[in-house]
Protein backbone atom coordinates (compact mmCIF):
# COMPACT_ATOMS: atom_id res chain seq x y z
CA UNK A 1 0.00 0.00 0.00
CA UNK A 2 0.98 3.71 -0.41
CA UNK A 3 1.22 4.96 3.28
CA UNK A 4 2.00 8.38 4.90
CA UNK A 5 3.55 8.44 7.98
CA UNK A 6 3.19 11.80 10.04
CA UNK A 7 5.32 12.37 12.50
CA UNK A 8 9.06 11.29 12.47
CA UNK A 9 10.01 10.47 16.24
CA UNK A 10 10.16 7.02 17.47
CA UNK A 11 6.78 5.65 16.75
CA UNK A 12 6.31 7.33 13.45
CA UNK A 13 10.18 6.82 12.47
CA UNK A 14 10.33 3.38 13.00
CA UNK A 15 7.03 2.67 11.55
CA UNK A 16 8.09 4.13 8.22
CA UNK A 17 11.20 1.60 8.14
CA UNK A 18 9.73 -1.37 9.20
CA UNK A 19 6.32 -0.93 6.88
CA UNK A 20 8.48 0.07 3.91
CA UNK A 21 10.88 -3.39 4.50
CA UNK A 22 7.66 -4.99 4.60
CA UNK A 23 6.96 -3.47 0.69
CA UNK A 24 4.74 -0.89 1.83
CA UNK A 25 5.81 2.93 -0.59
CA UNK A 26 6.26 4.62 2.50
CA UNK A 27 6.39 8.76 2.99
CA UNK A 28 7.54 10.12 6.29
CA UNK A 29 6.79 13.45 7.60
CA UNK A 30 7.99 16.14 9.91
CA UNK A 31 7.84 19.40 10.78
CA UNK A 32 11.19 19.54 11.51
CA UNK A 33 13.63 19.79 8.28
CA UNK A 34 16.36 18.28 9.81
CA UNK A 35 14.67 15.18 10.43
CA UNK A 36 13.64 15.20 6.65
CA UNK A 37 17.07 15.60 5.47
CA UNK A 38 18.43 12.82 7.70
CA UNK A 39 15.69 10.17 6.47
CA UNK A 40 15.79 11.27 3.11
CA UNK A 41 20.27 10.89 3.09
CA UNK A 42 19.31 7.50 4.20
CA UNK A 43 20.06 8.12 8.00
CA UNK A 44 17.89 8.14 11.15
CA UNK A 45 17.08 10.65 13.15
CA UNK A 46 16.66 8.95 16.32
CA UNK A 47 19.09 6.36 18.03
CA UNK A 48 17.69 2.91 18.06
CA UNK A 49 19.05 -0.65 17.45
CA UNK A 50 18.73 -1.53 13.71
CA UNK A 51 16.65 1.56 12.59
CA UNK A 52 20.18 3.00 11.04
CA UNK A 53 20.79 0.07 8.35
CA UNK A 54 16.71 -0.72 7.85
CA UNK A 55 16.44 3.03 7.12
CA UNK A 56 19.56 3.26 4.56
CA UNK A 57 17.99 -0.06 2.88
CA UNK A 58 14.50 1.00 2.48
CA UNK A 59 15.39 4.37 1.14
CA UNK A 60 18.24 3.21 -1.24
CA UNK A 61 15.44 1.03 -2.50
CA UNK A 62 12.57 4.22 -2.85
CA UNK A 63 10.58 2.63 -0.10
CA UNK A 64 10.84 4.97 1.81
CA UNK A 65 11.31 9.33 1.53
CA UNK A 66 10.74 12.23 3.96
CA UNK A 67 8.96 15.11 3.16
CA UNK A 68 7.56 18.52 5.59
CA UNK A 69 4.48 18.80 2.97
CA UNK A 70 1.43 16.78 5.12
CA UNK A 71 -0.80 17.78 1.73
CA UNK A 72 2.11 16.25 -0.55
CA UNK A 73 2.24 13.21 1.84
CA UNK A 74 -1.79 12.58 1.72
CA UNK A 75 -2.09 13.22 -1.54
CA UNK A 76 0.46 10.40 -2.41
CA UNK A 77 -0.92 7.81 -0.26
CA UNK A 78 -4.12 5.86 0.42
CA UNK A 79 -3.69 5.22 4.11
CA UNK A 80 -2.26 7.71 6.65
CA UNK A 81 -0.74 7.10 9.83
CA UNK A 82 -0.93 9.57 12.79
CA UNK A 83 2.28 9.53 15.07
CA UNK A 84 2.49 13.02 16.57
CA UNK A 85 3.41 13.44 20.24
CA UNK A 86 0.69 14.21 22.62
CA UNK A 87 2.89 15.58 26.00
CA UNK A 88 1.90 16.14 29.16
CA UNK A 89 0.13 19.83 29.49
CA UNK A 90 1.68 21.67 33.21
CA UNK A 91 -1.58 19.88 34.93
CA UNK A 92 -1.10 16.53 33.61
CA UNK A 93 -3.86 16.44 31.23
CA UNK A 94 -3.22 15.23 27.40
CA UNK A 95 -2.55 17.68 24.78
CA UNK A 96 -3.85 17.35 21.92
CA UNK A 97 -2.71 20.26 20.18
CA UNK A 98 -0.20 18.68 17.81
CA UNK A 99 -3.32 15.87 16.89
CA UNK A 100 -5.81 18.88 15.78
CA UNK A 101 -3.43 20.80 13.84
CA UNK A 102 -2.35 17.54 11.97
CA UNK A 103 -5.28 16.11 11.89
CA UNK A 104 -6.84 19.70 10.07
CA UNK A 105 -4.40 19.12 7.34
CA UNK A 106 -5.42 15.72 7.01
CA UNK A 107 -8.86 16.19 6.41
CA UNK A 108 -8.36 19.37 3.92
CA UNK A 109 -5.88 16.78 1.87
CA UNK A 110 -8.43 14.16 2.04
CA UNK A 111 -11.17 16.69 0.24
CA UNK A 112 -8.65 17.64 -2.33
CA UNK A 113 -7.61 14.28 -3.38
CA UNK A 114 -11.02 12.42 -3.56
CA UNK A 115 -11.08 8.75 -3.18
CA UNK A 116 -11.64 7.10 0.27
CA UNK A 117 -8.66 7.54 2.50
CA UNK A 118 -8.41 6.02 5.89
CA UNK A 119 -6.58 8.01 8.65
CA UNK A 120 -5.26 5.63 11.16
CA UNK A 121 -3.90 7.37 14.73
CA UNK A 122 -1.32 5.60 16.36
CA UNK A 123 -0.32 8.49 18.88
CA UNK A 124 -1.53 7.46 22.76
CA UNK A 125 -4.85 9.17 23.52
CA UNK A 126 -7.65 9.00 25.92
CA UNK A 127 -10.56 7.18 25.17
CA UNK A 128 -13.24 9.49 23.72
CA UNK A 129 -10.24 11.74 21.91
CA UNK A 130 -10.89 10.34 18.30
CA UNK A 131 -14.36 9.90 18.47
CA UNK A 132 -15.52 13.06 20.33
CA UNK A 133 -12.52 15.50 18.97
CA UNK A 134 -10.51 14.28 15.88
CA UNK A 135 -13.64 12.70 13.88
CA UNK A 136 -15.71 15.97 14.16
CA UNK A 137 -12.46 18.04 12.49
CA UNK A 138 -11.93 15.63 9.75
CA UNK A 139 -15.30 15.18 8.88
CA UNK A 140 -15.76 19.26 9.07
CA UNK A 141 -12.52 20.08 6.37
CA UNK A 142 -13.04 16.70 4.59
CA UNK A 143 -16.78 18.02 3.91
CA UNK A 144 -17.77 13.90 4.20
CA UNK A 145 -18.73 11.06 6.77
CA UNK A 146 -16.18 9.21 8.51
CA UNK A 147 -16.95 5.18 8.34
CA UNK A 148 -18.50 6.07 4.84
CA UNK A 149 -16.64 8.48 2.85
CA UNK A 150 -13.04 8.06 4.55
CA UNK A 151 -12.00 5.20 7.24
CA UNK A 152 -10.92 5.98 10.74
CA UNK A 153 -9.11 3.43 12.99
CA UNK A 154 -6.91 3.64 16.00
CA UNK A 155 -3.53 1.81 16.03
CA UNK A 156 -1.53 1.80 19.47
CA UNK A 157 1.73 1.16 18.97
CA UNK A 158 3.36 -1.28 21.76
CA UNK A 159 7.32 -0.27 21.21
CA UNK A 160 9.75 -0.31 23.67
CA UNK A 161 12.28 2.39 22.68
CA UNK A 162 15.90 0.76 22.21
CA UNK A 163 14.22 -2.83 21.04
CA UNK A 164 11.20 -1.00 18.81
CA UNK A 165 12.26 -2.66 15.27
CA UNK A 166 11.95 -5.85 17.35
CA UNK A 167 8.63 -4.96 18.96
CA UNK A 168 7.03 -3.97 15.20
CA UNK A 169 8.33 -6.93 13.73
CA UNK A 170 7.07 -9.54 16.40
CA UNK A 171 4.70 -7.24 18.24
CA UNK A 172 3.11 -8.94 22.23
CA UNK A 173 -0.48 -8.38 20.02
CA UNK A 174 -2.08 -5.74 17.21
CA UNK A 175 -5.04 -3.80 18.36
CA UNK A 176 -6.75 -2.22 15.65
CA UNK A 177 -10.17 -0.13 17.11
CA UNK A 178 -12.02 0.52 13.87
CA UNK A 179 -14.74 2.80 13.31
CA UNK A 180 -16.19 0.41 10.64
CA UNK A 181 -15.19 -2.79 9.27
CA UNK A 182 -13.42 -1.55 6.18
CA UNK A 183 -11.35 0.85 8.18
CA UNK A 184 -10.15 -2.44 10.62
CA UNK A 185 -9.64 -4.32 7.25
CA UNK A 186 -7.29 -1.81 5.73
CA UNK A 187 -5.19 -1.89 9.03
CA UNK A 188 -5.35 -5.38 8.91
CA UNK A 189 -3.82 -5.90 5.72
CA UNK A 190 -0.85 -3.69 6.81
CA UNK A 191 0.54 -5.88 9.50
CA UNK A 192 -0.43 -9.05 7.11
CA UNK A 193 2.79 -10.51 7.79
CA UNK A 194 3.80 -9.93 11.49
CA UNK A 195 3.21 -12.66 14.39
CA UNK A 196 1.09 -12.07 17.38
CA UNK A 197 -2.74 -12.30 18.39
CA UNK A 198 -5.05 -9.43 16.73
CA UNK A 199 -7.98 -7.43 18.22
CA UNK A 200 -10.34 -5.64 16.46
CA UNK A 201 -12.36 -3.30 18.65
CA UNK A 202 -14.79 -0.28 19.62
CA UNK A 203 -12.22 2.99 18.87
CA UNK A 204 -12.38 3.81 22.62
CA UNK A 205 -11.43 0.17 23.97
CA UNK A 206 -8.16 0.60 21.31
CA UNK A 207 -7.19 3.81 23.16
CA UNK A 208 -7.53 2.83 26.57
CA UNK A 209 -6.17 -0.42 25.95
CA UNK A 210 -2.81 1.46 25.66
CA UNK A 211 -3.10 3.18 28.87
CA UNK A 212 -4.05 0.02 30.71
CA UNK A 213 -0.80 -1.70 29.64
CA UNK A 214 1.67 1.35 30.39
CA UNK A 215 -0.14 1.93 33.77
CA UNK A 216 0.19 -1.80 34.79
CA UNK A 217 3.83 -1.56 33.48
CA UNK A 218 4.21 1.43 35.81
CA UNK A 219 2.33 -0.39 38.98
CA UNK A 220 4.47 -3.60 38.61
CA UNK A 221 8.00 -1.89 38.49
CA UNK A 222 6.78 0.85 41.80
CA UNK A 223 5.69 -2.83 43.13
CA UNK A 224 9.02 -4.77 42.67
CA UNK A 225 10.89 -1.75 43.40
CA UNK A 226 9.05 -1.11 46.62
CA UNK A 227 9.36 -5.06 47.30
CA UNK A 228 12.89 -5.00 47.06
CA UNK A 229 13.43 -1.80 49.72
CA UNK A 230 11.38 -3.73 52.00
CA UNK A 231 13.01 -6.72 51.44
CA UNK A 232 16.61 -5.40 51.64
CA UNK A 233 15.12 -3.64 55.45
CA UNK A 234 14.45 -7.02 56.09
CA UNK A 235 17.63 -8.62 55.39
CA UNK A 236 16.31 -10.54 52.06
CA UNK A 237 17.35 -11.23 49.06
CA UNK A 238 14.66 -9.30 46.64
CA UNK A 239 15.77 -11.11 43.44
CA UNK A 240 15.44 -14.46 45.10
CA UNK A 241 11.66 -13.40 46.30
CA UNK A 242 11.42 -11.95 43.46
CA UNK A 243 12.42 -15.31 41.08
CA UNK A 244 10.22 -17.17 42.98
CA UNK A 245 7.21 -14.90 43.00
CA UNK A 246 7.57 -14.64 39.10
CA UNK A 247 7.98 -18.32 38.50
CA UNK A 248 4.31 -19.08 39.81
CA UNK A 249 2.05 -18.35 36.21
CA UNK A 250 -1.16 -19.50 37.58
CA UNK A 251 -1.62 -16.99 40.05
CA UNK A 252 0.93 -14.27 40.12
CA UNK A 253 2.12 -13.72 36.00
CA UNK A 254 -1.21 -14.79 35.24
CA UNK A 255 -4.71 -13.71 33.97
CA UNK A 256 -5.76 -14.04 38.06
CA UNK A 257 -7.33 -11.08 39.57
CA UNK A 258 -7.22 -8.83 36.74
CA UNK A 259 -10.52 -8.91 35.88
CA UNK A 260 -12.60 -5.67 37.32
CA UNK A 261 -14.94 -6.80 39.67
CA UNK A 262 -15.77 -6.05 43.34
CA UNK A 263 -13.92 -5.17 46.55
CA UNK A 264 -11.42 -8.23 48.08
CA UNK A 265 -11.07 -9.33 51.68
CA UNK A 266 -10.73 -12.71 53.25
CA UNK A 267 -8.31 -13.66 55.85
CA UNK A 268 -5.20 -13.53 54.03
CA UNK A 269 -4.80 -10.12 51.94
CA UNK A 270 -5.66 -7.56 54.16
CA UNK A 271 -4.22 -8.81 57.12
CA UNK A 272 -0.71 -9.60 55.16
CA UNK A 273 -0.89 -5.99 53.41
CA UNK A 274 -1.24 -4.38 56.88
CA UNK A 275 1.42 -6.33 58.45
CA UNK A 276 3.70 -5.53 55.29
CA UNK A 277 3.41 -2.18 55.14
CA UNK A 278 3.37 -1.84 58.83
CA UNK A 279 6.61 -3.69 58.77
CA UNK A 280 7.71 -0.98 56.07
CA UNK A 281 7.10 2.30 58.18
CA UNK A 282 8.95 0.37 61.29
CA UNK A 283 11.50 -0.07 58.86
CA UNK A 284 11.35 3.93 57.60
CA UNK A 285 10.71 2.68 54.06
CA UNK A 286 8.48 4.51 51.64
CA UNK A 287 6.18 2.07 50.44
CA UNK A 288 3.29 4.69 48.34
CA UNK A 289 2.15 2.11 45.98
CA UNK A 290 1.46 -0.80 48.87
CA UNK A 291 0.09 1.36 51.34
CA UNK A 292 -2.36 2.62 49.35
CA UNK A 293 -3.29 -0.95 47.92
CA UNK A 294 -6.15 -1.64 50.72
CA UNK A 295 -7.29 2.70 50.67
CA UNK A 296 -8.11 1.86 47.51
CA UNK A 297 -9.89 -1.40 47.82
CA UNK A 298 -12.02 0.96 49.99
CA UNK A 299 -12.37 3.39 47.67
CA UNK A 300 -13.88 0.61 45.19
CA UNK A 301 -16.60 -0.87 48.01
CA UNK A 302 -17.63 2.47 48.44
CA UNK A 303 -18.38 3.21 44.79
CA UNK A 304 -21.16 0.06 45.19
CA UNK A 305 -22.54 2.58 48.11
CA UNK A 306 -22.69 5.19 45.77
CA UNK A 307 -24.62 3.70 43.02
CA UNK A 308 -27.05 2.77 45.74
CA UNK A 309 -27.81 6.19 46.68
CA UNK A 310 -27.92 7.73 43.22
CA UNK A 311 -30.91 5.55 42.84
CA UNK A 312 -33.15 7.16 45.37
CA UNK A 313 -34.57 3.78 46.84
CA UNK A 314 -34.70 2.77 50.31
CA UNK A 315 -35.17 -0.77 50.19
CA UNK A 316 -32.35 -2.93 49.44
CA UNK A 317 -31.25 -6.33 48.95
CA UNK A 318 -27.90 -8.00 48.87
CA UNK A 319 -27.30 -11.53 47.33
CA UNK A 320 -24.10 -12.80 49.25
CA UNK A 321 -22.45 -12.07 52.56
CA UNK A 322 -19.49 -14.29 52.72
CA UNK A 323 -16.16 -13.73 51.77
CA UNK A 324 -15.77 -16.55 49.18
CA UNK A 325 -19.15 -18.09 47.15
CA UNK A 326 -19.83 -21.96 48.62
CA UNK A 327 -18.18 -21.10 52.16
CA UNK A 328 -19.33 -19.48 54.70
CA UNK A 329 -16.65 -17.60 55.91
CA UNK A 330 -17.21 -14.28 56.89
CA UNK A 331 -14.12 -12.68 57.98
CA UNK A 332 -13.49 -9.24 56.39
CA UNK A 333 -15.68 -10.37 53.75
CA UNK A 334 -16.20 -6.67 51.29
CA UNK A 335 -19.92 -7.94 51.58
CA UNK A 336 -20.05 -7.88 54.91
CA UNK A 337 -18.66 -3.95 54.87
CA UNK A 338 -21.01 -3.33 52.03
CA UNK A 339 -23.82 -4.30 54.37
CA UNK A 340 -22.66 -2.85 57.56
CA UNK A 341 -22.24 0.42 55.41
CA UNK A 342 -25.67 0.65 54.13
CA UNK A 343 -26.96 -0.47 57.46
CA UNK A 344 -25.36 2.22 59.09
CA UNK A 345 -26.46 4.55 56.26
CA UNK A 346 -30.50 3.75 57.63
CA UNK A 347 -31.03 1.57 54.48
CA UNK A 348 -33.64 -0.91 55.21
CA UNK A 349 -31.71 -4.25 53.96
CA UNK A 350 -32.17 -7.65 53.41
CA UNK A 351 -29.62 -10.02 52.86
CA UNK A 352 -29.56 -13.74 51.41
CA UNK A 353 -26.96 -16.09 50.76
CA UNK A 354 -27.53 -19.92 50.83
CA UNK A 355 -24.50 -20.72 52.74
CA UNK A 356 -24.75 -18.29 55.68
CA UNK A 357 -26.83 -19.37 58.58
CA UNK A 358 -26.51 -17.44 61.96
CA UNK A 359 -27.22 -20.80 63.97
CA UNK A 360 -24.47 -22.63 61.90
CA UNK A 361 -21.55 -19.81 62.50
CA UNK A 362 -19.14 -20.53 65.41
CA UNK A 363 -15.94 -19.15 66.72
CA UNK A 364 -13.67 -16.77 65.09
CA UNK A 365 -16.71 -16.13 62.33
CA UNK A 366 -19.05 -15.72 64.93
CA UNK A 367 -17.10 -13.39 66.78
CA UNK A 368 -16.42 -11.40 63.55
CA UNK A 369 -20.05 -10.85 62.28
CA UNK A 370 -21.32 -10.16 65.92
CA UNK A 371 -18.88 -7.68 65.99
CA UNK A 372 -19.00 -6.17 62.87
CA UNK A 373 -23.09 -6.48 61.62
CA UNK A 374 -24.60 -7.64 65.14
CA UNK A 375 -28.04 -6.99 63.98
CA UNK A 376 -27.68 -9.54 60.80
CA UNK A 377 -30.38 -12.03 62.26
CA UNK A 378 -33.03 -9.59 61.47
CA UNK A 379 -31.27 -8.95 57.79
CA UNK A 380 -31.06 -12.70 56.72
CA UNK A 381 -34.00 -13.70 54.47
CA UNK A 382 -34.11 -17.77 53.81
CA UNK A 383 -35.15 -17.25 50.32
CA UNK A 384 -33.86 -15.46 47.09
CA UNK A 385 -37.66 -14.17 46.45
CA UNK A 386 -37.94 -13.00 50.29
CA UNK A 387 -35.21 -10.43 48.62
CA UNK A 388 -36.70 -9.72 45.01
CA UNK A 389 -39.91 -9.11 46.99
CA UNK A 390 -38.66 -6.78 49.72
CA UNK A 391 -36.12 -5.28 47.19
CA UNK A 392 -36.20 -2.04 44.88
CA UNK A 393 -32.77 -1.98 44.69
CA UNK A 394 -30.89 -5.16 44.45
CA UNK A 395 -26.78 -5.77 45.00
CA UNK A 396 -25.35 -9.44 43.15
CA UNK A 397 -22.71 -10.32 44.94
CA UNK A 398 -23.08 -13.99 44.46
CA UNK A 399 -23.32 -16.49 41.48
CA UNK A 400 -25.43 -18.38 43.14
CA UNK A 401 -27.47 -20.74 40.22
CA UNK A 402 -30.56 -20.06 42.57
CA UNK A 403 -29.92 -16.06 42.48
CA UNK A 404 -29.14 -16.13 38.87
CA UNK A 405 -32.31 -17.65 37.49
CA UNK A 406 -33.83 -15.56 39.77
CA UNK A 407 -33.33 -11.90 38.85
CA UNK A 408 -35.43 -10.44 36.94
CA UNK A 409 -34.92 -8.73 33.56
CA UNK A 410 -36.10 -5.16 32.56
CA UNK A 411 -39.01 -5.47 35.47
CA UNK A 412 -39.35 -5.54 39.52
CA UNK A 413 -36.13 -4.18 41.29
CA UNK A 414 -33.16 -2.30 39.76
CA UNK A 415 -30.15 -3.92 39.50
CA UNK A 416 -26.49 -3.44 40.86
CA UNK A 417 -24.06 -5.99 39.55
CA UNK A 418 -20.90 -6.56 41.69
CA UNK A 419 -19.43 -9.29 40.67
CA UNK A 420 -19.91 -9.07 36.01
CA UNK A 421 -23.25 -11.62 35.67
CA UNK A 422 -23.08 -13.75 32.95
CA UNK A 423 -25.29 -11.89 31.19
CA UNK A 424 -24.03 -8.59 31.87
CA UNK A 425 -23.37 -7.78 28.35
CA UNK A 426 -27.63 -8.48 27.83
CA UNK A 427 -28.63 -6.81 30.53
CA UNK A 428 -26.58 -3.38 29.89
CA UNK A 429 -28.89 -2.17 27.43
CA UNK A 430 -31.99 -2.70 30.45
CA UNK A 431 -32.52 0.42 32.01
CA UNK A 432 -32.48 -1.16 35.66
CA UNK A 433 -29.30 -2.28 35.12
CA UNK A 434 -26.06 -0.56 36.47
CA UNK A 435 -22.50 -2.83 36.39
CA UNK A 436 -20.27 -1.68 39.41
CA UNK A 437 -16.90 -0.82 36.70
CA UNK A 438 -18.07 -2.08 33.55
Amino acid sequence: MRVSVLGLGYVGCVSAACLASMGHEVIGVDVNQVKVDLVNGGKAPVVEERIGELIAEVVRTGALRATDDVREAVMGSEVTLVCVGTPSEPNGSLCTTYLERVTEQIGAAVAERGGRQTVVFRSTMLPGTCLNLLVPILEKYTGGTAGVDFGVAVNPEFLREGTSVRDFFDPPKTVIGELDPASGDVVAALYDDLPGEVFRVPVPAAEAIKYADNAFHGLKIGFANELGAVCQALGVDSHQVMDVFVADRKLNISPAYLRPGFAFGGSCLPKDLRSLVHAAHRADVSVPILAHVLPSNSDHLQRAVDLVERTGKRRVGLFGLSFKPGTDDLRESPLVELAERLFGKGYDLRIHDSNVSLSRLIGANREYIETRLPHLAQLLADSVDEVLEHAEVCLVGTRDPAVLAALPHGEGPLLIDLIRLPDAETRRTETGYMGLAW
